[in-house]
């Protein structure tokens, strides 16, 4: 597949929606939205990136070993599973960040799919060169994935009514911080009205 364009959807994941290790309020309502975005790409026969944290029992990123975060998306549990509204295809590519216990492993430019890919390799082997970006949290996981491809010269699309954060105002931070950067923001209808342009 030749594609310019691809969908990138981070880390949507019982333990970072309500009720989980490190829920993020409100965090399942944008499920719905990233469910049309999933279904409008792959209709245009467009890539379908889906990461998660995938973390071991022991990781620097977790408290117990000295790091920031209680432990969360433990591989194998049901927290790093993802949320069951999350409709995932099975043309969508998975990619695991966060799986080296000596790396925190935010941004999906530090994940790789099963026969261990990275997610950069990928994008050049099909020609990518724009992200449409939505998930879970805008000022974690989402803000440096954004900027490690705005970084590595992709065009970048954040799909604002498709991201949620742990702290609004960090969240309204990491916003400014990515349009500084020349990132875009976006909504379902720029996007659709975007792709039914063609491409």
């Amino acid at each position: 597949m030749k594609a310019k364009k691809a969908l990138v959807v981070v880390d949507l994941q019982n333990d970072f929606c309500p009720g989980g290790a490190l829920g993020v309020r409100e965090g399942d309502l944008i499920i719905p939205a990233v469910n049309k975005y999933v279904k409008l790409f792959l209709n245009k026969n467009l890539p379908v990136f889906v990461s998660r944290d995938w973390h071991p029992k022991t990781t620097k990123h977790f408290q117990e070993s000295g790091g920031p975060w209680p432990p969360h998306c433990i591989q194998n549990t049901r927290g790093a599973e993802f949320h069951p509204d999350f409709r995932v295809p099975g043309q969508a590519i998975i990619l695991s960040k966060g799986i080296n216990p000596d790396m925190d492993g935010y941004s999906v430019f530090d994940a790789q799919n099963e026969q261990g890919k990275f997610f950069e390799d990928m994008l050049d082997e099909m020609g990518v060169k724009e992200l449409y970006i939505g998930g879970i949290a805008t000022d974690y996981c989402v803000r440096m994935t954004s900027l490690d491809a705005i970084n590595k010269k992709f065009k970048v699309h954040v799909l604002v009514d498709a991201i949620k954060g742990v702290d609004e105002e960090a969240s309204r931070r990491t916003i400014d911080e990515i349009v500084a950067q020349k990132g875009n923001l976006k909504t379902y209808s720029d996007v659709s009205s975007e792709l039914s342009d063609g491409f």
